[in-house]
């Protein structure tokens, strides 16, 4: 995707959001971190809430446990919510649901970002959700259409349609699905990145 190796080009981070950057996103910046180095492609990884709530806390234990089983190193951590530097500063904005996504563009707004870095986690994950080439809520992406009058931004729910589903409260078994949900989104993330990167 064009859009996508310019965006990177200029600002060669990613930065990977859920709610409180305790569970799915850090899982994210993991896994993605790994199969980036693992194929030596030098792009930053990162990852925020769009939520203060757990400001300061480390990976949520359940998700580190997740991560440890399945061979990933869990990343040095202080949860924290998007900056505007780092909205500014990321070629590659991965919501892990629809309600990240409508959250980050008003703070993309607020930042002076362009909404066009903003893509759904899913779009990568092989479902069948096309990745948009100017973000989620561009042309032909899953929340193009998108109509906010009266929505309140529900990013503690996971609807599953577009949605990483959240394993918080859960056991063993939740984490281990959202880590493969995880895993599949990185994969397909890699893959474009990789052509990217032989285009270059």
């Amino acid at each position: 995707m064009e859009s996508i190796r310019e965006d990177l080009t200029a600002n060669p981070r990613i930065l990977v959001v859920c709610t409180g950057n305790i569970c799915r996103s850090p899982m994210g910046e993991a896994v993605l971190r790994q199969r980036l180095e693992g194929a030596g492609l030098a792009y930053e990884v990162a990852s925020c809430g769009v939520s203060a709530e757990e400001h300061g806390n480390p990976v949520y234990p359940p998700a580190a446990r997740a991560l440890e089983e399945a061979g990933y190193p869990v990343p040095s951590h202080s949860a924290h919510r998007a900056t505007r530097a780092e909205l500014r500063e990321s070629g590659l904005i991965l919501a892990m649901t629809t309600g990240h996504a409508r959250a980050l563009r008003r703070m993309c707004e607020q930042a002076g970002a362009p909404a066009s870095r903003i893509h759904l986690w899913r779009e990568f994950d092989g479902s069948g959700l096309d990745v948009a080439p100017e973000g989620c809520f561009g042309p032909g992406g899953a929340l193009h259409d998108d109509i906010e009058a009266g929505y309140r931004s529900e990013f503690y729910y996971s609807y599953g349609r577009y949605d990483v589903v959240d394993p918080w409260g859960g056991g063993p078994d939740e984490y281990r699905e959202t880590l493969d949900a995880v895993e599949r989104g990185a994969d397909g993330i890699l893959a474009l990145l990789s052509s990217v990167a032989k285009r270059v």
